[in-house]
């Protein structure tokens, strides 16, 4: 982490927090937690006004601009992560991506934090124009997602949209906490019904909390980044295998299994966007035959 993608170029990763009052503390914490691990805080804060996450209740298009605009600008695919009312808001920004409610979306420039007047993007990897419309993210993840906060009327046209997750990104992972008073989750977990499933080619993930993790308290994490032992215990751990919590360091580890699945996906996305322009730009440096040749071969 420290020697390598510490030094490498890192993806932007939008958080949203939840639309409780003074909630965007919490993810606050997370995403302190992100720069403790090692996460360039510059690719996370606004570029507008340096808030580490964006409201729930702002306009999911407007976020789906910024989104194109972050990857136009980047040459890596943005990470988007939401918590409770803004994971609400996550899967209906990939909708939007996807061409849900409207075939077209305008780019919105969010340093100057003003839409721009075009609804097109120059690929930074193809070089060759193409909608908003259509763009994907790397990686997208939701936590306590659903049950009262569709009482909200900026998500009413969510309903049955929330847990089908289209191909506006290449890997999802939501997270439900057991006995989730708010997002009315079952004692036991996630049930059959309240799991996400894709309606294509994206890979998606159905992870359950312990019911002892608190609906609002989720994201508080920046104290794990905190403890260089519970560092490396995250940065070790592996969401394909069963959680061995034996091993998990004394002291405070609230939200471990949260923390660090995110943090697993996370480190992957970042290493495979990095792996992805890294090839772009050896295709752009090769003699036009060779680069042709190549491109066909890799697809890009």
């Amino acid at each position: 982490m420290r020697t390598t993608l510490a030094s490498a170029p890192a993806p932007r990763i939008v958080l949203v927090h939840g639309g409780v009052v003074g909630v965007y503390l919490l993810m606050e914490s997370f995403a302190k937690f992100l720069v403790g691990m090692g996460y360039p805080e510059a690719k996370i804060r606004d570029p507008h006004d340096g808030a580490y996450s964006q409201n729930p209740y702002g306009s999911s298009e407007r976020l789906a601009g910024e989104l194109a605009w972050y990857y136009e600008h980047d040459a890596m695919r943005p990470m988007l992560i939401g918590h409770s009312q803004g994971g609400m808001q996550t899967v209906k920004v990939l909708h939007e991506l996807a061409g849900s409610f409207g075939d077209r979306v305008a780019v919105w420039n969010p340093v100057t934090d003003r839409r721009e007047e075009r609804y097109t993007i120059v690929d930074p990897i193809t070089h060759v124009e193409k909608p908003v419309v259509g763009i994907s993210v790397a990686y997208a993840s939701v936590v306590g997602a659903g049950g009262v906060e569709f009482f909200a009327p900026s998500v009413w046209n969510m309903a049955g949209r929330l847990r089908i997750i289209p191909d506006s990104v290449d890997e999802f992972t939501g997270f439900a906490i057991a006995g989730d008073f708010v997002a009315l989750t079952a004692p036991g977990g996630a049930t059959s019904a309240d799991e996400y499933r894709p309606n294509g080619t994206a890979v998606v993930h159905n992870v359950n909390l312990p019911s002892s993790y608190n609906h609002v308290f989720v994201p508080n994490t920046q104290h794990l980044a905190d403890d260089s032992r519970m560092r490396d215990w995250i940065n070790r751990y592996e969401t394909a295998k069963a959680a061995d919590l034996s091993n998990l360091p004394e002291g405070q580890n609230d939200n471990v299994l949260w923390a660090a699945g995110v943090w697993h996906d996370i480190k992957k996305h970042w290493c495979l966007e990095a792996q992805r322009l890294i090839r772009a730009r050896q295709l752009d440096a090769a003699p036009a035959s060779q680069s042709a040749q190549l491109r066909e071969t890799t697809g890009d």
